[in-house]
């Protein structure tokens, strides 16, 4: 139906990038409104026990101090007598902010005190004391391992005999890895600003990934009806799964609004960023069995994660060692142990992360001891169908990646043995491995609305966390419309418009950017229609014939602008909403994106310094609607891989229960002076069958493989074999 230049497929700058860049667009923590009060929390110094007093008398002495709230002096909160969840919820029972007098964690939120500024709330915060009644806690996954039992998950079920085959095999390693905690530390923190309307109702512009979440969070939690609450997030300044759940600024600042009739901010400080979720730490064992020619024949991956003792949180850790080889004998573990902590939460490729970087570093070991290259091992392994469904693949250009990654790197220039590659004082490394996530789709709705000047409105009720949504969604619209890129907007993070998924898991595109597609495609119905009625060279034109393009609608020699078609429908505008869901062709397949990753370390003989200094990443999604803003995507994946590989852990002292590293000194992330050149590689893939648009999403991938390529190219460099994470200077050296 299109024939014009396609916006899809174009490397659009971000539409809202000049509103970013001089400061115009306005976070959560940023809207203004006369008589606006700031809340500051007062965390928990202790892991657990009991409080047993909070003297305030000091804090609500300040002029200016409005109110201190605690367990003991908050409103009554109905939906607090029983328990409640959001979207994304764990097994168990969430967090109830000021609930009861039970400490759960280190830097639980205990008080909130309110006041007419932030620094008065901050400084009236630091003259409340709590005297405690301290119970012994536990932190230390390492030391209750023997405790984990098994997690709430649907894993899939062992197949074939993994024992026999283990044992009978030419070859077996049994590993052992460990990754630590990470935070999320977007560059946002978290805040909400509460606007108090005339009528009791609310206005909640907050830090989250989904709006319409945290509006059915804030109506459950108090009881309040679905038209008092309404949610923005226009911008997002990052999130990678923090603003999947409602976090507790959330509760607290409604509370405050509602108890006092104003409105009402709180914002968290950066220290306060690692008092919830977090990606949490595991222990995970791979037992590979092969045949002397590098056949997997029995593949075993268990993983223990820790969680908190309120809630069961599980993510897909060792499905992927079921699916990105072929192999008949699997036995896949997961297990959880309770502590004394805040429940994790998904974190940028939740489970993936963490799961391939003990599949891909065993696989880099199996292919050590049997003397076969790397990508080779993985060529002989290949998985034509994803066993663990039982299912082929919409589309897998998994050996491309593989190919055309090792191409560009100059894979066939490397030397197997270890130590054997130099470069002056520096040992040379080079690894690989290969990365898997899943090509989700959600339900999502849209509307489309096209005015007397042509102007189209399309609407959806996500966010756009820094992702491109806006840039995206625009580009998708023009193509399914017809209308020019600049004469499209796309309204985004507002919980009133129509119904979409929390933006996560990478399927946000093909989600809510399906069902932009069809709203569109139905407007041209519409409009198409007006053509005939008012327009004898359309009469009998159908939707196979017609052609729009660049705000026209075209048959032959016929011509009308889509502007004069809204004018002679005789309304203002003409507009239309859908309801978008997967297809059911999509049943039969299994479907995910792949990548590979190869990497080069330079590493210092006598200080033990590295430094990755190269990196290619070949990724196969399916369509790239926007390559410039997929790439972006992919750097930042590869960069984060790097800080797991190397920089990143939150470090807690047990003897405390306390995280200590909480802040962007010491929390450490790659910087640009620890990067190199990065290059994206995107191998065409065609899939009619993942959805419409033939996209599959880009946000997990990039990240997917990456801890693990590095870990081996360390490993070529040095021949020290380092499984426990992130590989610091004292464990190489």
């Amino acid at each position: 139906m299109n024939t014009f230049t396609k916006p899809m497929g174009q490397p659009l700058d971000r539409v809202d990038g000049h509103l970013k860049v001089t400061g115009q667009a306005r976070y959560a923590g940023e809207f203004a409104e006369a008589g606006l009060l700031h809340g500051s929390v007062v965390s928990s110094t202790i892991a657990c026990g009991r409080v047993v007093n909070i003297d305030a008398s000091k804090a609500l002495a300040l002029p200016g101090v409005v109110a201190v709230i605690d367990h003991t002096h908050r409103p009554r909160i109905a939906s607090y007598d029983k328990s409640y969840e959001d979207a994304d919820s764990a097994d168990g029972s969430p967090f109830r902010p000021l609930y009861n007098d039970r400490v759960l964690y280190s830097g639980q939120p205990l008080a909130l005190v309110v006041a007419d500024n932030l620094e008065l709330a901050r400084h009236a915060g630091s003259l409340i004391t709590i005297e405690y009644e301290t119970e012994s806690h536990q932190t230390d996954l390492l030391t209750l391992q023997g405790e984990a039992h098994p997690a709430p998950a649907e894993l899939p079920k062992p197949r074939g005999n993994f024992q026999a085959e283990f044992a009978g095999a030419a070859l077996s390693l049994d590993l052992n890895y460990s990754t630590p905690i990470e935070h999320h530390n977007p560059m946002e923190p978290h805040a909400s600003t509460v606007l108090y309307q005339a009528d009791g109702s609310l206005h909640i512009h907050d830090k989250t990934q989904g709006p319409q979440n945290c509006q059915s969070y804030v109506q459950k939690v108090f009881g309040l009806e679905k038209e008092q609450v309404r949610i923005f997030a226009a911008y997002v300044g990052g999130a990678f799964g923090s603003g999947l759940r409602p976090q507790y600024q959330l509760p607290l600042a409604v509370m405050a609004a509602l108890h006092l009739k104003r409105s009402v901010r709180v914002t968290l400080t950066r220290q306060q960023m690692f008092t919830f979720g977090y990606r949490p730490r595991t222990l995970q064992r791979l037992q590979l069995g092969a045949a002397a020619n590098g056949r997997l024949l029995a593949v075993a991956h268990t993983a223990i994660g820790q969680t908190s003792r309120f809630e069961d949180f599980t993510e897909h850790v060792v499905e992927w060692s079921g699916m990105l080889y072929h192999c008949d004998h699997v036995q896949l573990t997961y297990k959880l142990v309770p502590l004394d902590v805040y429940t994790p939460l998904d974190m940028r490729a939740p489970g993936a992360a963490l799961g391939l970087i003990g599949l891909e570093c065993a696989m880099d070991e199996l292919a050590c001891a049997l003397a076969i290259d790397p990508v080779q091992l993985r060529l002989i392994n290949y998985a034509e169908r994803n066993q663990n469904e039982d299912k082929p693949y919409s589309s897998k250009e998994l050996r491309e990646c593989y190919a055309q990654g090792a191409k560009r790197f100059g894979w066939d220039q490397r030397s197997a043995e270890p130590r054997s590659m130099r470069r002056s004082q520096q040992l040379v490394g080079w690894g690989m491995a290969g990365g898997v996530w899943e090509a989700m789709q959600q339900k999502a709705s849209a509307k489309a609305s096209l005015d007397q000047h042509g102007k189209l409105t399309v609407s959806s009720a996500t966010t756009d966390i820094g992702t491109g949504t806006y840039t995206v969604m625009t580009q998708i619209a023009a193509q399914a419309s017809g209308v020019s890129v600049k004469d499209v907007t796309f309204v985004l993070g507002d919980s009133s418009l129509p119904t979409a998924p929390l933006q996560g898991g990478s399927f946000t595109v093909s989600s809510v950017g399906t069902a932009v597609q069809q709203a569109c495609e139905a407007l041209q119905e519409k409009l198409l229609a007006v053509a005939r009625q008012t327009s004898a060279a359309f009469s009998g034109v159908t939707s196979e014939q017609a052609v729009f393009e660049d705000g026209h609608l075209l048959f032959d020699e016929a011509r009308l602008s889509l502007a004069d078609l809204v004018r002679g429908s005789g309304e203002e505008v003409i507009e239309v909403q859908v309801n978008a869901e997967p297809d059911k062709k999509r049943e039969a397949y299994a479907t995910a994106t792949h990548s590979a990753v190869f990497v080069e370390v330079l590493v210092d003989e006598d200080l033990g310094t590295v430094r990755v200094n190269r990196v290619v990443s070949a990724i196969a999604a399916g369509r790239v609607v926007n390559p410039k803003m997929a790439r972006s995507q992919i750097l930042g994946g590869v960069v984060w891989g790097i800080g797991m590989a190397l920089h990143e852990e939150t470090q807690t002292d047990h003897a405390l229960g306390r995280h200590m590293n909480h802040n962007l000194a010491e929390y450490h992330i790659p910087v640009n002076a620890d990067i190199g050149d990065i290059e994206v590689l995107f191998v065409d893939e065609h899939d009619e069958i993942v959805n419409a648009l033939g996209s599959k999403g880009v946000g997990e991938i990039g990240i997917v493989g990456v801890a693990a390529a590095v870990a081996n190219a360390i490993y070529h460099a040095t021949g020290k074999r380092v499984r426990d994470f992130p590989i610091t200077l004292d464990k190489l050296l």
